[in-house]
């Protein structure tokens, strides 16, 4: 398997806490940024993580997850109960298609010549508050689904990490910044902060650049 990644990037690191937790390596294929011709002639997008695999390319970070759990179901990141599996699936698609807004739109907001600051404080403080959802989904429990790392770990913690960690000194993404600055202090939320540790701590990919 080949995976094309941007270094830092959040969605490729869902990718690889998947591959650590099923103890699973891929080549990497380091993609520029200012290029992704290599990787649109592959999927027909430009967007990373994409993951080759026997003549196959598969797009899209909770589309691989899916891919890589039904090739390699050992060590599972989804339940096998269809009710808790449709509830996974809401959760991310939640992450994916509510939750990412307001750090992307404030990303958006700050790139604008004369950004709206009022916006961007409104926002981020719509990020601080869904913190308590996070803080409520580990009351008791290890993980967000359960006891066991699942896919709503790798799906949130790429994003959520920043609360706690700090931005690699040679990441310049703007966007992270962002998740730093608006995500903290994570000593109001002591479960979201230990399982921000608790899921650092966990294997990645190879070569993996966190």
């Amino acid at each position: 398997m080949r995976l094309y990644r941007i270094p830092f990037s959040t969605n490729v690191e869902r990718v690889s806490l998947a591959l650590g937790h099923k103890g699973l390596e891929v080549e990497w294929v380091e993609v520029d940024p200012a290029d992704r011709s290599g990787v649109v002639e592959l999927s027909g997008q430009p967007l990373v993580p994409v993951l080759e695999d026997g003549g196959r390319a598969i797009a899209d970070s909770s589309t691989i997850l899916l891919y890589l759990e039904g090739r390699n179901p050992e060590r599972p990141l989804f339940p096998s109960d269809p009710a808790r599996r449709a509830e996974m699936g809401v959760f991310i698609d939640w992450f994916d298609r509510v939750w990412k807004v307001p750090p992307n739109e404030i990303d958006a907001e700050l790139r604008r010549p004369e950004p709206d600051r009022g916006r961007v404080g409104a926002l981020g403080a719509q990020m601080v508050g869904w913190l308590e959802v996070f803080e409520a989904m580990l009351a008791g429990r290890a993980y967000l689904m359960g006891d066991e790392l699942s896919a709503a770990d790798c799906t949130a913690f790429p994003f959520l990490k920043y609360a706690v960690l700090d931005v690699d000194p040679a990441d310049a993404d703007q966007f992270h910044a962002v998740l730093a600055a608006h995500l903290r202090p994570a000593d109001e939320h002591p479960r979201l902060a230990d399982w921000i540790e608790r899921v650092d701590a966990r294997p990645r990919a190879p070569d993996a650049i966190r």
